[in-house]
This record gives C-alpha cells, sequence and structure tokens, in this order.
C-alpha cells in the first residue's frame, strides 16, 4: 500500500508507524515537501507519521480516527462497501431540504440510527437531507464545527461505514443527501497539521486565530488539501451536494479563488459522472457574484443560504429588534416582501447594524430563484440564542403555519430545521465535550459572559460541557402524537405536497413574484403564476383585496376560510395562511 504525506517542515525525515513498527519513508523527488513509501497494509491496520522524530500524529488525510484527533489513524479500504442504491438525479429546482444534526436527531445520536428515521422524511417529501458536519473532533457530542480531520468521519456517529450506509439508505428512498464541510478554520483541539506543512498563516487573522492559508506560501498544497476532501465526500461517500461553511471567512486574495477551483472541479467531476453535485454557500456579503456562473464572471458556486429572508420573517414573527434583528424591525412587512422578490433586504442600503452600508443587487432577470435557500429556523439562528429556543417557544402554532407557507410556496428552495415540521418544542442549545479541560472552562465562561452583556443572568445560561444540555436538545417525536404538533406537521406535508405537484410553485423567475402587504395590519399576500399566498400575522382577521374575478379556489388554508368574494376581497382569520389558485 503507499503511504504519502506532505511534510515540507520535515528536515531529516518522516517516520510510518505502522501497527507499532516504524518504517521510513522516502522524499518524493517531483513533488516538493511529499514523502512516500509502500508497506504492506490492510483494512483497519493503524498508522501515523513522526516528523523529524516527533510524536507520532494522525495522518492529514485520515480517512478513520477510531480513538478519536489525537489518536492513531486507520486504514480505510473505500472499495470494500457494496452500494445497493444508485445515486438520485435531483436538481435543486424543486428540492426541500432539511437540516439534520446527527447527533440529537435520535436519541443515540448516530447514522444508523438517523437512517432508519429517513423514510419519514421521504413521507413528508423532503427531497434531501443536509447532515450538519461529520468530521472528528475531540469528544462524543458538539455541533461539528470544531472539527479538525476533514477526510475522516467522526467515530461515535458510526465511522465512514455508517456513512455509506446512510447515504445508500437516502438514496434507496430517492433523497439526496448534502453535507456541511467546514474549511475557514478547523478545532482549537487536536489540530496536528501545523506539525507538517504551512496550513496556517499569520498573513491574515480570523475570529479563531491564524487563517487557514488559501494564499501565502505553500497555499498550492493546502488548497490542494481540501479540495480533495470535498471530492472525496461526492466521490467516495456518493454525497450529492455540500454546504460550505461561513465562505465569507475564507482569507483569499489570490487572482483565481479556491471557491472558483472548487467549483470547477466539482462540476467536472459532475459531469464525469453524470450526476447532480452542487455547492451551496453559506455567506455573509450579500453579493450575488457568488452564485453567478464563472463564465459570466461569478464565483460559480450553485446557491447560498439566504440570511435576510430569516431575518425578516423571524422579525416579523416575533418583534425581536435587538442586533442584526433592529435593520428589519423598522418595517418588518416591507423588508419581508424585499427578501421575497430581491431577495437581499441590504443590497447596497445602509445597514445600521453594520454601520456601514452593505450588499448589492440581485439581478432578477437572470439570477433563477434556486441559486437561494429560504428558511425559517436554522441551526446557528436557534442554537446561537441564550437558551437555544425555537420559534415554537414565542410563535403560535398560526405564526409557525404562517411561516411554514412562506417558507415553502415561496420564490427560494425550502429548507426546514429538524422538527420544524411539527413545531417541536425541544430546544436546539449550544454543547460541547471538549476534552482539554482549559478550553472547556474558557468556553463555558465565555458562553455565559457573551449573554450576561445581554441582560441575561449567568446561572440561565446552559453548560455548554453539561451531557444534560446535548440530551435536552434531543427531538421528541412523541409530540407527533397531539396537536398542535400533529396538525402542524399534516400542515407541512400538504404544502410540500403543492410545491411538488404545482409548477408554480418551483417557477425560477423571481422577477414573476408579485407582493402586496399592509404593515399596520400585518397581512401580506404574494403571487407566482396562477397561484396566490396569503398570510394574516395580526391576531384579528384581515381584509385582503385581490384584485381577482372572485373564482378564486382555496386549496390549503391553516384555519377554514371561504373563497374570495365576488368583489376579489379575501377574508383571512388572524394567524393564519392560505394558499389559492386562479379559478
Amino acid at each position: 500500500m503507499l503511504f504519502e504525506v506532505w511534510a515540507p517542515n520535515a528536515r531529516d525525515r518522516v517516520t510510518l508507524e505502522l501497527n507499532g513498527t516504524g518504517h521510513p519513508l522516502e522524499r518524493d523527488a517531483e513533488r516538493d515537501g511529499w514523502w512516500t513509501g509502500v508497506v504492506p497494509a490492510g483494512d483497519g491496520d493503524r498508522y501515523g507519521f513522526a516528523v523529524d522524530d516527533g510524536p507520532v500524529l494522525p495522518d492529514p488525510c485520515s480517512r478513520r480516527l477510531p480513538d478519536g484527533p489525537d489518536g492513531r489513524s486507520a486504514v480505510v479500504d473505500q472499495s470494500a462497501y457494496a452500494w445497493r442504491n444508485a445515486s438520485p438525479k435531483l436538481r435543486l429546482r424543486g428540492a426541500v431540504l432539511y437540516e439534520l444534526h446527527v447527533g440529537t436527531f435520535t436519541p443515540e445520536g448516530t447514522l444508523d440510527a438517523a437512517a432508519e428515521r429517513l423514510g419519514e422524511l421521504a413521507g413528508l417529501g423532503v427531497t434531501h437531507v443536509e447532515l450538519m458536519p461529520l468530521c472528528p473532533f475531540p469528544g462524543t457530542w458538539g455541533w461539528g464545527y470544531d472539527g479538525v480531520a476533514p477526510w475522516a468521519v467522526h467515530e461515535p456517529y458510526g465511522g465512514p461505514e455508517a456513512l455509506k450506509r446512510f447515504v445508500d439508505t437516502a438514496h434507496g428512498l430517492g433523497t439526496g443527501v448534502v453535507l456541511d464541510v467546514v474549511h475557514n478554520h478547523l478545532g482549537p483541539s487536536g489540530n496536528h497539521l501545523p506539525a507538517f506543512g504551512p496550513y496556517f498563516t499569520d498573513t491574515h487573522h480570523t475570529p479563531w486565530g491564524s487563517a487557514v492559508n488559501l494564499d501565502a506560501a505553500g497555499s498550492d498544497e493546502v488548497r490542494a488539501y481540501f479540495l480533495g476532501s470535498a471530492l472525496a465526500w461526492l466521490r467516495d461517500y456518493r454525497i450529492d451536494g455540500l454546504r460550505l461553511d461561513a465562505v465569507h471567512a475564507l482569507a483569499d486574495t489570490r487572482a483565481l479563488t479556491f471557491l472558483e477551483e472548487l467549483s470547477a472541479a466539482v462540476d467536472e467531476l459532475a459531469r464525469e459522472q453524470g450526476r447532480q453535485h452542487f455547492l451551496i454557500a453559506e455567506s455573509d456579503l450579500g453579493d450575488p457574484r457568488t452564485t453567478t456562473p464563472r463564465a459570466l464572471g461569478g464565483v460559480g458556486l450553485h446557491a447560498q443560504w439566504n440570511d435576510d429572508f430569516h431575518h425578516a420573517l423571524h422579525t416579523a414573527l416575533t418583534g425581536e429588534a435587538q442586533g442584526y434583528y433592529a435593520d428589519f424591525a423598522r418595517a418588518p412587512m416591507a423588508a419581508l416582501a424585499k427578501t421575497l422578490t430581491h431577495v437581499f433586504f441590504h443590497d447596497g442600503t445602509y445597514s445600521g447594524f453594520r454601520g456601514r452600508h452593505h450588499g448589492r443587487p440581485v439581478d432578477r432577470e437572470r439570477t433563477p430563484a434556486h441559486r437561494f435557500l429560504g428558511y425559517a429556523q436554522t441551526h446557528d439562528q436557534i442554537g446561537n440564542r441564550a437558551l437555544g429556543d425555537r420559534l415554537s417557544a414565542s410563535a403560535s402554532p398560526g405564526l409557525l403555519a404562517c411561516a411554514a407557507a412562506l417558507v415553502l410556496t415561496g420564490p427560494s428552495v425550502p429548507m426546514l430545521f429538524m422538527g420544524e415540521e411539527w413545531g417541536a418544542r425541544t430546544p436546539w442549545q449550544y454543547f460541547t465535550d471538549h476534552t482539554d479541560p482549559e478550553l472547556a472552562e474558557a468556553v463555558r465562561r465565555g458562553r455565559r459572559r457573551e449573554f450576561a452583556e445581554h441582560g441575561w443572568d449567568e446561572d440561565e445560561v446552559p453548560d455548554p460541557q453539561d451531557r444534560a444540555t446535548r440530551d435536552r436538545s434531543v427531538l421528541d417525536r412523541t409530540e407527533r402524537e397531539e396537536d398542535p404538533h400533529k396538525r402542524l406537521l399534516a400542515w407541512h406535508r400538504e404544502l410540500i405536497a403543492l410545491r411538488r405537484t404545482l409548477p408554480d410553485l418551483t417557477d425560477p423567475d423571481l422577477g414573476g413574484v408579485k407582493v402586496a402587504y399592509d404593515e399596520e395590519d400585518r397581512w401580506l399576500v404574494f403571487r407566482r403564476g396562477d397561484l396566490r399566498v396569503a398570510v394574516n400575522l395580526g391576531k384579528e382577521p384581515a381584509v385582503i383585496p385581490l384584485g381577482s374575478n372572485g373564482r378564486d379556489r382555496v386549496l390549503a388554508s391553516w384555519e377554514p376560510v371561504d373563497p374570495p368574494a365576488a368583489d376579489g376581497v379575501l377574508r383571512v382569520p388572524g394567524e393564519s395562511a392560505v394558499v389559492l389558485a386562479d379559478g
């Protein structure tokens, strides 16, 4: 078996330790900084590398870390798994995504346990499951954004074979799988990459310290390392798409950016395999060039999360006005209308939260709606609250139904956060399992200090290191058996079925979306083709002028509602939503 490692930091030697025996590696004559050797090995054999007689460290390209990030790597035979199901050819247009955290989706917190529940999501109408990060991190429980081995699967989740079983099961149900990957930083604990080479640079500084080296000396190999890991998920595990965490935090000044390289490589792999691979960015830039095709001068990612829509919707539903919600709270219905039609609320406008102008406009005539994801809740927007409280903690079932209608019938690709479909009451809190006591205490103090500055009593803020914080965040599926959860689940299923069967709801034409609203009475109605969707966020019934011919048909409604009268006026009960079709 060929063992190789990029270790330009090595002065004299690199040693492979395989099953307790040392094997010196040779310098690669054609690749600067690479060391190689051929040694007999098989699936499961443990190994690591020592640089200049230093400690034995795991392979930077470890495919499996059975004992965690500080233990030895294990050889993985990628050809050993016998795939049963072909990948479904699913496009983003028409997709319904479902964000899922493996560690709290089930009490067991494993990929195999999650796979047993995939039939429920397929029955709901979900087309793609978006898994939060799976890369190894110290400890058992965590969000996954502190991963330190970008090629491996967290062992407590089941390791690489379990991920293949999960993807295979999903594909057998006709469901795609999206994986959240992190390229902008690695975790503070268990990160051994600096011992091998210049994976990080002090040229740039980030909230996590030194930046991942995408543009300084040695960055060619670092870019190839992260690009290779991304392609491995798509190729070896048959993942259908990747969600790229916080691409705005990638410090990259090169003319050809890492994201453009990644986009081109993923498109080429899709062509080779005849599959529908895609990249979804999380970006705070408000820049449509992120998803503009490379041929038109853009970065070429295929879609991006739209937090502006979330912020407008959240503010309209809850009235919250602190932090970044302040910009949206001045006129929440107007903000919601703008994000439904123009995507970004900040499209060159002044942001009081940032103290400057922000964003640029989306070309609605040339940009398809499925370049953007719309959602009412995500792991970020729930878990980064002090108590990890969901919308269900502050919004009535009727308002949750309105949120579902806006997300699932709106122009963007809809995404749900696990449990949202039944209005789950379980919180989703920030939890960690750091094995370094000093780091654990620093995170605990930092979390409490952060929210104390916003008026919270420190004792109210859950301890991230307490196992109970993770356990509180596990979904309680027994809720689905009783109202209002049972009714909300049926409402989500009904709306998703409409999206699947009515072409107007997957029409990519952003310019064709027409919106009217009343800020004071808190109602909004938008039109897509022959369909109208009306929501009344106020407590009192609303009289909404549709200007129609009175022959509209009610396709779905949260509360009983009569079709519009001959005068074209629709009367919508308080905190309710209606979907109508032209007669």
